[in-house]
């Protein structure tokens, strides 16, 4: 049997000098996973689900974008932005490239943040998530590689399933 292996085949970052690059490492990691797996099919195909609940390739694209704007600068830094919103649904008017866009300005303003939070024990401005709690830049950085790790999970699988391309 025969591999289709996706293009760009990545392995797990090293460790960089502390703990914030190290974390910021393995997330940027993950986010590339993502994209590398939503980029490359024709675009009917990243937009079809896979699985009944409905979510598709670009589906998960567009909901890491969410994310990434909803933790670190709506709750983290307390940005002067619309609420994200986290579904996955798909409008006509949103293309691959316009998704993936999106994601890579969204973690691009992420890394920024990151960058000028100078310990990871500082609190949210805001409290967040389903329990409306204040969380630290350690714990938004942690959850944040939990969360994109589970989709690029999830991508993995529907990829494979819709070209048989395997690896990260």
């Amino acid at each position: 049997m025969t591999e289709n292996r996706i293009r760009g085949d990545m392995t797990p970052p090293d460790a960089g000098p502390d703990e914030k690059s190290t974390l910021l490492a393995f997330l940027d990691y993950l986010r590339e996973a993502v994209i590398s797996k939503a980029l490359g099919l024709p675009e009917e195909q990243a937009r079809i689900p896979g699985v009944p609940s409905g979510t598709s390739l670009l589906g998960l694209v567009k909901h890491l974008t969410a994310a990434e704007l909803y933790w670190f600068a709506w709750a983290f830094e307390g940005a002067d932005i619309p609420h994200p919103e986290f579904g996955m649904e798909l409008t006509d008017d949103e293309s691959a490239e316009s998704l993936v866009a999106a994601y890579r300005d969204a973690v691009a303003r992420s890394n920024e943040i990151v960058g000028r939070c100078d310990d990871l024990t500082r609190p949210c401005a805001r409290p967040a998530g389903r329990n409306k709690v204040v969380r630290s830049m350690r714990w938004v950085l942690v959850h944040m590689i939990e969360e994109t790790a589970r989709h690029a999970g999830h991508a993995d699988i529907l990829r494979e399933q819709a070209d048989g391309s395997v690896g990260r």
